[in-house]
């Protein structure tokens, strides 16, 4: 067991108070910052560099743009137009994005499913108006779960529904493909540093103004106002998924919105939160999901197979601490952790 204890904390997480529009604009020169809500959460951008401004300007513009694409609670979307007519030629955001669901599809074995969302809507997920749906309700709308049965031409980029009732939900991915692509902005723009937290999925670029790498506090699960340690990174994407984010209770049981497309409930894989560290923030977004889907034997197992693709943070809900050899040195905790090797 390891342990390290935590002199500074540089804590990045979700902006604002649930139910406050609290939305600022900060410019100073050489430097740019921007709170808004959108996808339903609250978000932060900030740029160093001279286009900073520009950059920040840009990246707000990109997340209106791809969360009017993307929304299902949206009925004038692309997504929303799709589950309506079960056929469509596609964007080239939503075609980059559905190509990337499908590999990972493949990749994790079905655990990373995108139609998932029939499912998801009879758990009231969907519109927010929550409920436990019957075994009988769940049996019915499981066959319509399966990706594998999407026909997706790259060539013509299109997609087909194979089934009658079958509907797509990007969130288990958009909001990394977002931060990605303000990740280009701020590039393009020749930033020195920058950083994006759409609700806590953070992904930076170069620098701090001080030369220092960012400092990234890991949520807990407790939310008593601690924290699972933190991360120092450079160009890394850093996203985590948990069932505490969202969920409802009902006769005194949490229900939370990860959904194991194998039994259309709340997945019960003995984690309590998966971190994805990543270079590419699409994939971190889509695997923190998977992997607190999969549990913790089966998680271990997939990264060791990719671990050079990224690294990961588990924790068990007996409140067991892991992190991969690959960020030892950029972690933090007050709390004993062990070390996952190769």
């Amino acid at each position: 067991m390891r342990k390290k204890w935590i002199s500074v904390l540089c804590i990045l997480g979700t902006i604002g108070l649930m139910g406050c529009e609290s939305f600022t604009d900060k410019k100073e020169a050489g430097q740019a910052e921007k709170e808004l809500f959108a996808m339903d959460t609250y978000m932060t951008l900030k740029a160093y560099g001279d286009n900073a401004e520009e950059a920040v300007s840009k990246g707000e513009k990109e997340i209106q743009k791809l969360d009017e694409l993307l929304s299902t609670g949206k009925a004038d979307s692309e997504i929303s137009k799709l589950n309506e007519s079960g056929t469509g030629i596609l964007s080239q955001d939503t075609d980059q994005l559905i190509k990337k669901s499908l590999e990972l599809y493949k990749d994790t074995g079905g655990i990373f499913d995108i139609s998932i969302y029939p499912v998801a809507e009879a758990w009231g997920f969907g519109k927010k108006e929550y409920r436990v749906p019957s075994q009988e309700e769940l049996d019915r709308l499981l066959p319509l779960v399966d990706a594998g049965k999407l026909s997706y031409s790259e060539e013509k980029k299109e997609l087909t529904f194979g089934q009658e009732g079958m509907k797509i939900d990007l969130g288990g991915i958009a909001k990394g493909y977002t931060s990605s692509k303000i990740m280009e902005i701020y590039r393009k723009e020749g930033l020195t540093g920058g950083m994006v937290n759409l609700g806590g999925n953070v992904q930076t670029m170069g620098k701090k103004p001080d030369g220092e790498p960012w400092k990234i506090a890991i949520q807990s699960p407790e939310k008593d106002g601690h924290y699972l340690g933190v991360l120092l990174i450079q160009e890394k994407a850093v996203i985590t998924s948990g069932g505490y984010e969202r969920y409802f209770e009902e006769n005194g049981i949490r229900y939370h919105h990860i959904l194991d497309p194998s039994t259309g409930k709340p997945a019960d894989s003995g984690l309590a939160s998966v971190t994805i560290i990543s270079d590419d923030g699409t994939q971190a977004d889509g695997l923190s999901t998977s992997l607190f889907i999969m549990g913790k034997e089966k998680a271990e197992a997939y990264w060791r197979e990719h671990r050079d693709e990224f690294d990961v943070i588990l924790l068990t809900d007996d409140g067991k601490l892991y992190i991969s050899e690959g960020i030892e040195k950029q972690f933090s905790s007050d709390r004993e952790f062990s070390i996952l090797k190769r």
